[in-house]
């Protein structure tokens, strides 16, 4: 009998973008399955917006995922998700993912993916690293479900793992980084009780106050709370805690939207997800 050595698959993504006169296109891509990209969203608004997909339906236990994503001075990127990450059950190994953004001078990124779904047993590690150039912009979300909660299956997770570690010629602007596993504590100091929450962090050469203004007064909904917070140079940190999905999406969208507006400048912009 032969027994596979590795159970999983690798998968790889690389996107860069670049700017055409007023316009950013899509000017490299290149995939592996089970990662793959739709073509770029033909929407009302300065960004190139692109949607990253998974046509397996999820990852499992021993799959490893690399995505890069280059954006060129002067261009505008918008990535995000069709739907939210399913990630199953692992046998033995965790799912990884590895995300590397780059943002050159002038350029700006919005990392925007649907929130994470751990199912009962699943491992999960990612890691997210960015370099972001004087004059760039970002706008990352990393956003997670504590569980298919409607069906009680909360926290019952083996491992989640996330680290947010972003730069610039300068050094380190934020590193951060959350490990759950099963049976350790839920309660207040870690989500609060909220089965949902999530990280949003901008990064900019602009004025921030005003944007840490208008995402702490998100704060004004029973199913959710925020709390924003300039890091020591370039960026804003904002923790966001929900009581379940449509909050989650709800506070993660008006954050999102403060950023566009305060930050880069831009409308908000409404994603067509069906």
């Amino acid at each position: 009998m032969i027994t596979a050595s590795r159970v999983g698959r690798d998968g790889r993504l690389a996107l860069a973008f670049e700017a055409r006169g007023r316009r950013t296109i899509l000017a490299r891509c290149r995939y592996t399955l089970p990662l793959q990209v739709l073509a770029p969203m033909a929407l009302d608004d300065p960004a190139s917006v692109v949607s990253i997909l998974n046509p397996t339906g999820g990852l499992v236990g021993g799959d490893s995922l690399e995505i890069e994503v280059d954006v060129a001075p002067g261009a505008h990127a918008c990535l995000t998700t069709p739907s939210a990450t399913k990630v199953y059950r692992a046998a033995a190994a965790p799912a990884h993912q590895h995300v590397a953004l780059r943002v050159g001078a002038g350029a700006r990124l919005e990392w925007v993916p649907d929130h994470t779904i751990p199912f009962p047993g699943a491992a999960f590690r990612q890691v997210l690293g960015a370099d972001v150039e004087e004059g760039g912009a970002l706008v990352v979300v990393d956003a997670f479900a504590a569980g298919r909660v409607a069906r009680g299956e909360a926290w019952r997770f083996a491992l989640l793992d996330s680290t947010l570690s972003l730069r610039d010629r300068r050094g380190a602007l934020l590193h951060d980084r959350f490990i759950l596993r099963a049976g350790g504590l839920r309660g207040l100091g870690v989500t609060e009780e909220r089965p949902y929450f999530a990280t949003v962090v901008v990064v900019a050469d602009a004025s921030l106050a005003p944007f840490v203004e208008r995402a702490a007064a998100v704060d004004h909904d029973a199913d959710v709370d925020v709390g924003a917070g300039l890091l020591a140079r370039r960026g804003v940190v904002v923790r966001c805690l929900a009581a379940d999905a449509p909050a989650l999406a709800r506070v993660v969208a008006a954050v999102w939207t403060a950023a566009r507006i305060e930050v880069l400048g831009v409308p908000p912009l409404a994603l067509r997800k069906t």
